[in-house]
């Protein structure tokens, strides 16, 4: 492939596109403190042209790492904060009567951006939440039956609280595995919410990561690179079939009563070969599989109430799944 240049003077170079997307974790580490996996899902994520999901309680810094990976990124970003009262007009835009020129023209919302900070996305009813569905999927946008594209790189990034928590509205199955990877932003250890502190002591503002020190290292350029080189990422027959045994198994796991459907099987063998590049190879090995399993899977699965009830988990049971299937050699 021929090397671009982007509007910032970045080549598209493979070999500099790897080593700029590898920057990107030391520099969201300026602002985040220990959240290298959901780091890394983002970035899969990029480069896979996906969605992603971050669940965990409020204050573990969900908005605050995806608004540093569009700091250190040269991309458009907006964020939209879902409320209950937030109407599918307020994202996607709407017609607006001119007086000037007696016509309606269109405004367009917050999801024409590249990276889109869907902020609780679960505070909303389903109607608001459904209308990010045809952009997800179709990375389009109809308003009065006229489709108006979105611009490329297009990623949603929606936070989620725990759906046990009071004034949430679990996602539809549809919109869920519409999101490449679930990623769950764990509590802190004992010593990283030290160092949180320690920063905020020494005058961390996050709503102010110029400051931080937080700097663009890849641009557009890096970022097609990097995707066409994914895309030569070679993978064997018995990679595919691994991926299919796995993904085939849980529809026979008697713990859920939904399983992986195809779509979840080729997000599977897209973000595998995504770590694969990610980490210096140019083909997949089973464990490239086993690593991105969790994260591209856990949220396209659904467990049986009884199962729930006696603490089984969707990581326990693809755990148990991928501890199983034969790994092929």
């Amino acid at each position: 492939m021929d090397p671009t240049t982007d509007n910032a003077g970045h080549t598209g170079d493979p070999g500099k596109a790897r080593a700029s997307l590898e920057a990107l974790r030391a520099e969201i580490a300026k602002a985040v403190v220990g959240q290298d996996p959901a780091v890394t899902g983002l970035v899969v994520a990029l480069l896979c042209r996906g969605h992603v999901l971050l669940e965990g309680v409020p204050g573990v810094a969900k908005t605050l790492l995806v608004r540093a990976l569009a700091s250190a990124l040269e991309l458009d970003t907006k964020r939209v904060q879902f409320t209950p009262d937030l109407m599918p007009s307020d994202v996607t835009g709407s017609l607006v009567y001119d007086t000037r020129t007696a016509e309606f023209s269109f405004q367009p919302g917050p999801v024409f951006t590249n990276l889109l900070l869907a902020d609780e996305i679960n505070r909303t009813p389903p109607k608001t939440q459904s209308s990010l569905l045809e952009a997800m999927e179709e990375r389009q946008v109809t308003v009065d039956g006229t489709p108006r594209p979105l611009p490329d790189p297009f990623l949603v990034a929606a936070t989620q609280n725990p759906v046990e928590y009071e004034g949430t509205y679990p996602l539809p199955e549809a919109q869920l595995d519409r999101f490449l990877l679930k990623l769950t932003i764990p509590l802190p250890s004992r010593q990283d919410e030290i160092d949180v502190l320690t920063r905020h002591a020494e005058g961390f503002n996050p709503r102010d990561l110029r400051a931080a020190g937080v700097r663009p290292v890849a641009g557009g350029a890096d970022l097609e690179a990097a995707r066409a080189a994914v895309a030569k990422t070679a993978i064997s027959p018995e990679i595919t079939a691994y991926v299919v045994d796995i993904c085939r198994a849980t529809r026979e796991s008697p713990s859920l009563t939904l399983g992986v459907s195809p779509r979840g099987a080729t997000a599977l063998l897209a973000t595998s070969r995504a770590w694969a590049w990610l980490t210096g190879r140019d083909y997949v090995i089973p464990d490239d599989v086993k690593a991105l399993a969790l994260p591209t899977l856990r949220h396209r699965v659904q467990l049986r109430p009884e199962a729930e009830m006696e603490g089984v988990t969707a990581d326990s049971v693809i755990n148990a799944i991928l501890a199983h299937v034969p790994v092929p050699r």
